[in-house]
């Protein structure tokens, strides 16, 4: 039996800053672990959060489709962000996030193995740089935080590398 997480939609809103004169536009964001490191996505994006159940193989799919489980009567393809984003093999995949199909241009049902969810939270976008690369495919920004960096990855990005 797996224990979900639903996640409410339209969590991101501008919001006024600390001073209360300005207003600086803030994301909520659902932040996740991949080998040891710290990702996020724009929790618009989820629709829920699910424990690692079986998953069926589908021959000749592509290397970082893990397969497809059945969610709620609709094939889900699980896909492995480690592999497309080149991120090591460390950590053991034990929750699955699932992806709401309708910020999808094909409305297809995916989800990401990833190996913790650590928390939601409000990122002020003046905490968010580009991303350091020219060639960035997948990442929509680094979130600055007092302690670390966190990587910002677009999910419609890697669908359509996919």
């Amino acid at each position: 039996m797996s224990q979900e997480q639903p996640v409410a939609a339209g969590a991101s809103d501008p919001a006024a800053t600390d001073d209360g004169d300005a207003t600086a536009r803030q994301m909520q964001v659902l932040e996740f672990e991949l080998g040891g490191e710290t990702y996020c996505v724009d929790i618009d994006y989820v629709s829920e959060i699910v424990d690692r159940g079986s998953l069926t193989s589908v021959p000749n799919a592509p290397e970082f489709v893990e397969g497809v489980m059945d969610l709620r009567g609709r094939t889900t393809s699980i896909v492995n962000p480690k592999t497309l984003l080149n991120v090591g093999e460390t950590g053991e995949a034990s929750r699955i996030v699932i992806f709401d199909a309708k910020q999808f241009e094909d409305e297809a049902a995916i989800g990401w193995l990833v190996d913790e969810v650590d928390q939601v939270l409000r990122v002020s976008m003046d905490d968010v740089e580009d991303p350091p690369m020219e060639r960035s495919d997948f990442i929509e920004g680094i979130v600055r935080r007092e302690d670390e960096l966190v990587v910002w990855i677009s999910p419609t990005k890697t669908e359509s590398a996919a």
